[in-house]
């Protein structure tokens, strides 16, 4: 292809390859086992460099597809169409943390891990903290407001962005608002792009308003032999004014393998125990810690718990997060599985449970549930089992997960709490949004990008 030449001779062949293996590496992410090779890969270094690949594919409406560290599980940075995949793995420096303004500016693809010790180095705190977080960039997660388990107390990543850093689809540079805690000047672009997934502009920079370090937590974790009783216990706790920083939800069966796939992990699961509840708390204070514990024992009590542990060491917290953070990756190598990321309110999460489970008995599917009971936000791994390759790929599978979706709006919730749309749930975005709201997404796209060349056909269907 002409272009191609013409991309290369304009950045050079050390920003823009077309090597087949290249192409491959930059194919698929982390959503299920979909593969869409782009034309070519870039790897710009600085902002110009950026914008001079934006310019160059507006004027020849080429599609863009601007691609994080690949952790994502919507689709988000598959190249669906060809083009280019813009991948932003160079841009990973932590350009200054401000401790007089508790604030940060940073690179988009510095890994979130990375900069969460830095600030924590310096007594500072940024709590978004997603399951990838040892690998995700933190321009991914503004794609997608990435949560984790302590958004439960302190927010998701939209919470924590003061001003970005912007490259439009022609190639023109600006920053979106102003590193300010108050800003009431015009609409608020920061916030449009947080959650954008990579469809109105490309982020480069991210200025970060950061919190005091907390300098105690305690960590409970609660087994339970119904997980209905496991989720009912979860409101049950805010209504005792009770405010655990984290709170999350493993169904046995994604323990189980867990450890089947980590030998060295010793967590033995007793036959009764049907879920698990993972419960944080922290601050500066550790006596009002332990009674913050004591009124969580209280509740779980009453709601049937089975046995309730304390880790009692920085190594027994670690190997709890890490069966919590891992469920994921093990239910992916256990088998083919599709993941749906629904939310609702948290007093329906019991119905929501029910609902899933059931629906699995109608069409067929096993599930693998877990995730951040505390903000209502449930991981739905449905797994293809023995299930037929033409029902798996086909309406009846649909169907099911088309009713997962409409229980949700039915409990008050939505299709996604921080995973974004992308390409796997565009087409049930119509379940939860009406038609003037998709129109006015569509409207607002076109005014930023009226080629359409940034992250095409995501989100909503054509």
């Amino acid at each position: 292809m002409e272009w191609i030449a013409a991309l290369k001779k304009l950045l050079g062949e050390d920003i823009i390859s077309s090597d087949s293996d290249v192409l491959k590496n930059y194919a698929s992410d982390y959503t299920e086992d979909f593969v869409f090779l782009p034309h070519v890969v870039a790897t710009p270094r600085t902002t110009a460099e950026v914008s001079a690949v934006l310019a160059f594919c507006n004027e020849h409406k080429i599609p863009v597809t601007p691609r994080g560290a690949g952790t994502g599980l919507s689709g988000g940075s598959l190249p669906v169409m060809g083009g280019v995949s813009l991948s932003m793995e160079h841009f990973n420096k932590i350009l200054e943390i401000d401790e007089q303004n508790f604030q940060a500016t940073v690179e988009c693809g510095v890994v979130n891990e990375a900069f969460q010790q830095a600030v924590k180095e310096k007594g500072l705190f940024y709590p978004p903290d997603p399951a990838s977080k040892g690998s995700c960039f933190l321009g991914g997660n503004i794609a997608h407001s990435s949560g984790g388990p302590k958004a439960l107390k302190y927010g998701t990543t939209k919470d924590y962005v003061l001003n970005l850093e912007i490259v439009l689809a022609n190639g023109e540079i600006m920053w979106t608002g102003a590193n300010t805690l108050k800003n009431s000047t015009g609409y608020n672009l920061t916030q449009l792009m947080i959650g954008s997934e990579g469809t109105l502009a490309v982020v480069t920079k991210i200025v970060f308003k950061l919190l005091p370090l907390p300098q105690h937590n305690l960590l409970m974790l609660a087994k339970f032999t119904s997980i209905d009783d496991a989720c009912k216990a979860v409101p049950e706790l805010f209504i005792k004014g009770l405010s655990p920083s984290a709170l999350e939800l493993m169904e046995t069966s994604g323990v189980q393998m867990v450890v089947d796939h980590t030998p060295d992990l010793q967590f033995p699961i007793e036959e009764n125990t049907k879920a698990y509840l993972l419960i944080e708390v922290d601050g500066n204070d550790m006596d009002q810690l332990f009674i913050a514990c004591e009124g969580i024992n209280e509740v779980l009590e009453a709601n049937h718990v089975l046995e309730v542990q304390f880790a009692d060491t920085s190594e027994q917290k670690e190997k709890l997060w890490k069966i919590r953070r891992t469920i994921g990756e093990m239910v992916k190598i256990h088998s083919t599985y599709k993941e749906e990321d629904a939310v609702v309110q948290r007093a329906s999460l019991p119905a929501l449970m029910k609902g899933v489970k059931e629906l699995g008995e109608t069409y067929g599917f096993e599930s693998v549930c877990y995730g951040h009971a505390g903000d209502g936000n449930l991981h739905i791994n449905i797994l293809k089992g023995d299930m037929t390759a033409e029902k798996w790929n086909g309406p009846h599978l649909e169907e099911g997960i088309r009713k997962i979706f409409r229980l949700c709006k039915s409990l008050g919730g939505t299709i996604s709490g921080e995973h974004g749309i992308g390409w796997v749930q565009k087409k049930y975005l119509n379940e939860v949004l009406d038609p003037i709201h998709i129109e006015l997404m569509k409207g607002i796209k076109n005014v930023f990008d009226p080629h359409g060349i940034l992250n095409p056909h995501k989100i909503w269907e054509d």
